[in-house]
């Protein structure tokens, strides 16, 4: 995969050309067809996910939500450094080719080179940040009503 590819992928964008290429190294290409389950509500998280053709629709049950990701989102970051349940189940849309940066690759990659680990985690941080506040957004554009307590 290129560099000019990589840049197109969000967490990766604000990366120095080397530390792309040190990404580059750990990632595993999976093309997929349509109707592929990536992974399950409830299955343990193994690795950061980069969409860089096709569709994956991501859904929560519990939520009862869902939303279409196309080329350059990503999916699963936090499962980088912690363990725990998958909170989407994710399936392809369409034919679909992913990165996989699993959990094992991604230390190898933060041993070797702790700079870009820890840019690569800042872009995860900045990009969840973002999409925490356009989820708040979206909840207040609507009104919502203040609940108080009494105790």
């Amino acid at each position: 995969m290129s560099d000019f590819d990589l840049k197109r992928l969000t967490l990766l964008a604000e990366l120095e050309d080397a530390e792309r290429q040190a990404v580059a190294e750990e990632l595993e290409p999976l093309d997929l067809e349509p109707g592929t389950l990536l992974f399950d509500e409830g299955e343990q998280g193994e690795g950061l996910v980069f969409i860089v053709e096709g569709g994956v629709r991501v859904e929560s049950f519990r939520a009862q939500q869902g939303a279409e990701l196309g080329p350059g989102a990503s999916l699963g970051a936090f499962s980088l450094v912690a363990s725990g349940s998958r909170e989407v189940r994710a399936e392809t849309t369409s034919r679909t080719r992913i990165l996989v940066l699993r959990r094992s690759s991604f230390r190898r990659f933060a041993d070797a080179e702790p700079r870009a680990a820890c840019r690569l985690l800042e872009a995860i941080l900045r990009e969840t940040s973002r999409l925490g506040r356009e989820a708040i957004a979206s909840t207040t554009a609507g009104g919502v009503d203040r609940v108080s307590r009494d105790d």
